[in-house]
């Protein structure tokens, strides 16, 4: 796929981009995309959820009532959880919800995401550019040349750029990622996936040094 690639003023410039149709051109798998966001997610979950059982709670361990000839069930103490302010029965206790995703799998979903954006005719390629100072009103004008301002984006550059971060900090519709750490979350999460020149190289290579075929 050939793509014209546009200046920070949202003006097309003479230069185009071929974009890895082993990367941005696959068939996607919808069902490894599912998977990796599934982890994605439950890596994001704390785990730490927890509710007393019957042996944490505190009180007297007396029989409340004797074992037979009362006509009722047998009853325990007042910790049993059948009374109120008892212990929970099966309540939730600390754990990990992370789970093992294959490498392979993980680089499939990235691939199959990237080919979903491209598709929908959903990727807009800038030239490199640096900001010299923090500037959100910067960023602002940036994502409104681009037409992209009314949608959520996704900003991927090669590397990690201090004053494009600060300047898009504020910005709830604006996410920024490196290539190196892009993620088949964020790429779904975004309407718009806006890519430098320097961060397709970075992706090419992301893949191919990691053997991710």
């Amino acid at each position: 796929m050939e793509l014209s690639i546009y200046n920070i003023k949202g003006e097309v410039t003479d230069k185009k981009v071929t974009l890895n149709d082993s990367i941005f051109g696959i068939e996607p798998n919808k069902h490894v995309i599912w998977l990796d966001v599934k982890q994605y997610r439950a890596n994001q979950r704390q785990g730490t959820h927890k509710t007393k059982v019957r042996n944490e709670i505190r009180g007297s361990g007396r029989k409340l009532f004797r074992q037979k000839g009362t006509g009722s069930a047998r009853r325990g103490d007042i910790k049993s959880p059948l009374l109120v302010g008892g212990g929970r029965a099966f309540g939730p206790q600390p754990r990990d919800y992370g789970f093992k995703l294959n490498k392979k799998e993980k680089a499939l979903a990235r691939k199959s995401a990237l080919s979903l954006k491209a598709q929908n005719n959903a990727i807009v390629v800038v030239e490199d550019f640096d900001l010299e100072t923090p500037r959100t009103k910067s960023m602002v004008e940036m994502a409104k040349n681009l037409k992209v301002n009314n949608k959520k984006m996704l900003l991927v550059l090669p590397s990690q750029n201090k004053n494009v971060y600060l300047s898009a900090r504020n910005l709830s519709n604006v996410n920024i990622v490196t290539a190196s750490d892009i993620n088949t979350y964020k790429i779904l999460d975004c309407a718009s996936l806006i890519l430098t020149e320097s961060s397709i190289a970075a992706i090419d290579n992301l893949f191919n040094a990691k053997g991710e075929k």
